[in-house]
């Protein structure tokens, strides 16, 4: 039976189609997606020591991926996992007791002699903290079935993208609408990304947090491994950082007479901690991945509140592939134009021949 449709008018209800389906996929998984980037993220990190030892050790690779779950799991999920659940306590107490904060601020003005704020700013200003360390910070307050689901999710397709590697890749190559050139420069690009803004920035937060713990510990602030672990994971935070460690611990030692140890801990985490933060950030961000300073930075404030704490990664990617498309867009337009002369100047030849 002959259908109502031509041939171009089925084409353009079959592209339709699968943006309307693909639109309804995206909203119904939008609660699950840092699952499938975090899978994304673990497979670009991890496929060095796949590769090594499935391709060239030539190890099962099943036993090879199930090994590499178990080594994310426990190296990377469970004690961000732990020390975010010791941070629940904390930040909920302090945002219900921003009385706490008063008192010491009020302390640090009586020795200062200078008003910081009023205490309503510091009331909104600390819940306003509060409420942006629990979003960025993974917590079982959502629920603990969506944080067990997200996180099976991400296994799950981290384990599919290594067994099944060369179909995973052969779909990407058959399915991403561009050449493979552009393909090969996108994947480039989120390589970059992820050396400099996940393994390069781990590592100037692991310096951070060991100076910062160091530094509490040799002027006498009580739990100072514990504050060196969360000096750790507030570095990843643009910005504001390790001082919010450092400063409250030397403005708690200067309201309690230690007025050496209070500004040694400011001295220190003002000319060291700080600088060494900006000098490893610059220079790891060359090395590990060519990723100007500038990218990483405005991709941090564009992706953290789109993505969470893999907004780290995410949003300097996005910026990336920005940079990458509209070279690409350039470059065609170039080719385009050239492809275009070439033609016309064939034709004004075979004109004048003909002439």
């Amino acid at each position: 039976m002959a259908t109502i449709y031509t041939p171009k008018q089925q084409r353009v209800l079959l592209i339709t189609s699968l943006i309307i389906i693909a639109g309804f996929i995206i909203a119904g998984l939008r609660g699950y997606a840092s699952a499938f980037l975090g899978a994304g993220i673990l497979y670009v990190i991890f496929k060095p020591w796949f590769t090594a030892l499935v391709h060239k050790h030539h190890w099962n690779r099943t036993l090879v991926t199930s090994l590499l779950i178990v080594f994310a799991l426990v190296v990377i999920v469970m004690p961000f996992l732990t020390l975010s659940l010791m941070l629940a306590g904390r930040i909920q107490y302090y945002s219900q007791h921003s009385d706490d904060i008063l008192n010491l601020i009020k302390k640090g003005e009586e020795l200062t002699g200078i008003q910081i704020t009023s205490p309503q700013n510091i009331r909104s200003m600390t819940q306003q903290g509060a409420s942006f360390a629990s979003r960025l910070l993974p917590s079982l307050a959502g629920g603990a079935l969506d944080f067990i689901v997200i996180i099976g999710l991400m296994f799950f397709t981290f384990y599919f993208m290594f067994v099944q590697q060369e179909a995973f890749q052969k779909g990407l190559q058959k399915y991403l609408p561009f050449k493979r050139e552009t393909q090969e420069e996108l994947g480039e690009s989120l390589k970059n990304n992820v050396n400099a803004n996940v393994l390069g920035q781990a590592l100037v937060c692991l310096v951070q947090g060991i100076l910062t713990g160091l530094t509490l510990w040799i002027f006498g602030v009580p739990d100072a491994p514990f504050w060196g672990t969360v000096a750790f994971f507030m570095a990843f935070i643009p910005v504001l950082g390790t001082p919010l460690v450092w400063a409250p611990a030397a403005l708690i030692q200067l309201s309690q007479g230690n007025t050496g140890q209070g500004i040694g801990i400011l001295v220190v985490g003002a000319v060291v901690i700080i600088n060494i933060d900006n000098l490893l950030r610059i220079a790891l961000a060359k090395r590990m991945g060519d990723i100007h300073p500038l990218v990483t930075l405005a991709g941090i404030v564009l992706g953290v509140p789109i993505f969470g704490i893999l907004g780290l990664v995410m949003g300097p990617l996005l910026l990336s592939y920005f940079i990458v498309l509209m070279q690409v867009f350039e470059r065609e337009n170039r080719k385009q134009e050239k492809e275009v002369a070439v033609e016309k100047a064939k034709v004004i030849e075979q004109a004048a021949k003909e002439v």
